[in-house]
């Protein structure tokens, strides 16, 4: 019997090497020239980067960071947080810290975020979207200065225009008490620390492949998917792949993108979910890599720029997040994100137009002048997936139709069109292989729990 595991990211990797850890035939097809996909790493003037910041959160169910570290070894590097967000044209350290939030922001926006803490209790969502639940729950003022800059940025929405879901998944703190208890754990130092893998976060993506590969299963590179039919009778899959050669699976386990699934899938969707696929939207990102002809920009990971005043919402330093020796001290490169909607004037900008921008901007918000030598840049088209109201019955629809069709599940971030973190992601490759049986068949009714569960994950900041 075998399993076809559609992407090489971490959940489908994770499922892969569990799976074939339990004596299953694995076949992963992946279309990239690499593993790893949106948490892979790479070069770039020769230093190791990833696809933009990322982390592996202390949050992790410890069976599954037992196995991470297992695999990784002295190699998963127990690092400090030390970055800055830039907020009313302030800086404040981010994870954010009481006694920094005292002494830095401005007096009438304090005050205001008092008042509206206090009464908080009092205050109920108007409408189930983005704006009302974060208004209900943390104030008109954090939502005026914070949150509704943050979600016009991301997803080029106005606040109300976005469903109250999307809060619920993304703003990890609802309330006051929330964001106290937040505090509170920042100020310890284990609430200030993240894991990160000395040679680039990748590098747990490779090692989870390269441990799939020892257990038995066929990982396949620049192997893309262009279909998937089910067999008459309804015995397993034929899976379609670039080239025209094709694979007979039993079970299909697919990372896609679901959107993209709906439309390469035989028997077709009915006409309501194909609609509904076309409508379900990511926006996209741009990934630029400015190279600094110096050893160090500044002493901080990552800088956050929730408003309009730079076009990247994040601008991380990767030599920042590990300590390796090995790694040149001669230059340093900066990752810039900037999102934006596949094909727009932004995703057609010459890079060193965008990197010109950029540097102004930084320079503009008291950041030393980048003067970078060389710029590279990714283009990711699907990276945040945008929750309007009405997303959760096109989505449901999809759902209803990929389950019923027997043998394929979906899962990961872009499976479940869902905002999670890596360990999120773990966790879902995690459930796949639990959910198989002894006898080798799949316990749908353990995967459907597991994926009722995975709606109740919050991204970690």
């Amino acid at each position: 019997m075998t399993i076809a595991v559609v992407g090489a990211g971490p959940a489908g990797l994770a499922a892969a090497w569990r799976a074939a850890e339990a004596g299953r035939d694995v076949v992963v097809l992946e279309r990239a020239p690499a593993v790893g996909g949106m948490a892979g790493s790479f070069e770039v003037a020769g230093l190791r980067v990833d696809h933009g910041s990322h982390r592996l959160h202390p949050a992790t169910p410890s069976p599954i960071l037992a196995a991470v570290r297992g695999l990784l070894g002295d190699e998963l590097q127990t690092r400090p947080r030390h970055g800055r967000i830039r907020l009313l044209d302030r800086w404040l350290a981010f994870p954010l810290r009481t006694g920094d939030l005292l002494r830095r922001t401005p007096p009438r926006f304090a005050a205001r975020a008092a008042i509206d803490a206090a009464t908080g209790p009092l205050r109920r969502p108007r409408a189930d979207t983005f704006g009302e639940v974060v208004r209900a729950g943390l104030g008109p003022a954090v939502l005026a200065h914070f949150y509704g800059p943050y979600a016009r940025k991301l997803w080029d929405a106005d606040p109300g225009d976005l469903a109250g879901e999307l809060a619920r998944r993304r703003v990890s703190a609802s309330s006051p008490r929330d964001i106290a208890r937040r505090l509170v754990r920042g100020a310890r130092p284990e609430g200030r620390v993240f894991l990160y893998p000395r040679t680039g976060f990748g590098a747990i993506a490779e090692a989870l492949a390269e441990a799939a590969v020892k257990a038995g299963a066929d990982v396949r590179l620049g192997c893309g998917v262009e279909r998937l039919a089910r067999r008459s009778g309804g015995d397993g899959w034929t899976v379609g792949l670039a080239g025209g050669a094709t694979l007979d699976a039993a079970q299909v386990w697919s990372t896609a993108p679901l959107p993209a699934l709906a439309r390469t899938v035989s028997p077709a969707p009915p006409p309501d979910a194909l609609a509904a696929a076309g409508r379900l939207r990511h926006r996209a990102m741009i990934l630029l890599y400015l190279v600094l002809d110096r050893p160090c920009w500044t002493e901080f990971d990552a800088h956050y720029f929730p408003g309009p005043e730079v076009v990247a919402a994040r601008v991380s330093e990767p030599r920042n997040y590990r300590d390796d020796p090995t790694q040149t001290r001669d230059i340093t490169v900066l990752c810039a994100e900037i999102a934006c909607w596949e094909g727009d004037e932004l995703w057609q900008a010459a890079d060193g137009d965008l990197a010109a921008r950029l540097a102004a901007e930084l320079s503009a918000a008291g950041l030393p002048d980048p003067a970078p030598v060389a710029v590279e840049s990714r283009r990711l088209p699907r990276v945040y997936p945008v929750y309007r109201p009405g997303f959760a019955a096109e989505l449901a629809a999809l759902e209803q139709w990929a389950a019923g069709l027997g043998g394929l599940i979906t899962f990961g971030r872009q499976g479940l069109f869902t905002p999670d973190n890596t360990h999120h992601a773990l966790a879902m490759g995690w459930a796949a292989a639990e959910a198989l049986g002894p006898d080798g068949g799949f316990d749908t009714a353990a995967w459907r729990a597991a994926r009722d569960g995975f709606r109740s994950f919050v991204v970690e900041d």
